[in-house]
């Protein structure tokens, strides 16, 4: 039997994206993207429940993620659901489960960002703490 993985989300950036770079020089870019829901209870009452989301852009998307998307943007993105563990600074291990994006369409209009933010310390490719 085969298996699927995979993602597809439209929500909303509740943050601009952070891009990083890794030693070896890949982009790595993380975005935090909300998605609401609505619908009525059994009572009849309107309820609006919104879900948060974690995603990790590599290589080229995250330039473009880096480059085009802010705070409030639409977004669409596909991709795949990924676990992993690390030991984070305090020696403590901490599990986190993220989008990995393989596709990104921006909804809305793309105006590259003016101001260039700087350079941030490159990571270590093995325990990407994001």
């Amino acid at each position: 039997m085969k298996s699927i993985n995979k993602v597809t989300i439209l929500g909303r950036l509740t943050k601009d994206p952070t891009v990083r770079y890794t030693p070896s020089g890949s982009a790595v870019a993380n975005l935090g993207i909300a998605t609401n829901e609505s619908y009525k209870d059994k009572a009849g009452t309107p309820v609006e429940k919104t879900e948060f989301h974690d995603v990790v852009l590599w290589a080229r998307l995250a330039e473009i993620a880096g480059e085009y998307l802010k705070k409030g943007n639409s977004v669409y993105i596909e991709g795949k659901l990924q676990t992993r563990k690390y030991t984070n600074k305090t020696g403590q291990e901490v599990k986190v489960t993220e989008i990995v994006g393989n596709d990104l369409i921006l909804l809305d209009k793309a105006e590259k960002k003016t101001e260039t933010p700087a350079p941030e310390a490159p990571i270590d490719d093995e325990s990407i703490p994001f």
